[in-house]
């Protein structure tokens, strides 16, 4: 298969999922398209040197994480200046559905770094294997981390339902 064939068919496969990792780590669509962008212009530059060690999904999320640190430290963001900045990043809506998951992305904004890569993650559906192969921690570290994250992010939920 050639090289433009393949990365046509990994795009089509992992660039929802990706998006919504930019998404919820950001919380703003535009540079989480910047992101995504960034994402996968670094994976058809390596795609030849994917040795096929670890999962494809591995790789490629891998690759997101860290454009995403990158991006972080290069621009040094503060994800949270004021409610109403972060507000103003996401999208209006107009159903309760919408406002919730509106609500959850903030939410999600305001965890730690590391933890809103795993709870994105998480919320990808991806296996706790699978995270523990993303983000470098062991695999019971990351059922433990997933646990309390959820814990916090229920509270953070419940504090921030009125935004």
């Amino acid at each position: 298969m050639d090289k433009k064939k393949k990365f046509t068919e990994i795009y089509n496969k992992y660039s929802s999922g990706l998006r919504k990792l930019c998404y919820g780590y950001c919380g703003d669509t535009d540079l989480a398209d910047d992101l995504l962008q960034d994402t996968f212009l670094s994976v058809w530059k390596n795609l030849e040197k994917f040795r096929g060690e670890a999962k494809l999904s591995t790789w490629i999320y891998r690759i997101a994480v860290n454009t995403c640190l990158s991006n972080i430290r290069k621009q040094k963001l503060k994800m949270v200046k004021s409610n109403n900045e972060l507000l103003n990043a996401i999208p209006e809506t107009k159903t309760d559905t919408e406002s919730h998951i509106k609500t959850l992305y903030k939410s999600i904004s305001l965890l730690k770094e590391a933890d809103r890569f795993i709870i994105m993650l998480f919320l990808e559906e991806k296996s706790y294997q699978e995270i523990a192969e993303i983000t470098g921690f062991k695999e019971s570290n990351v059922r433990v981390k997933i646990h309390r994250i959820k814990k916090e992010l229920t509270e953070i939920y419940k504090s921030n339902e009125q935004f």
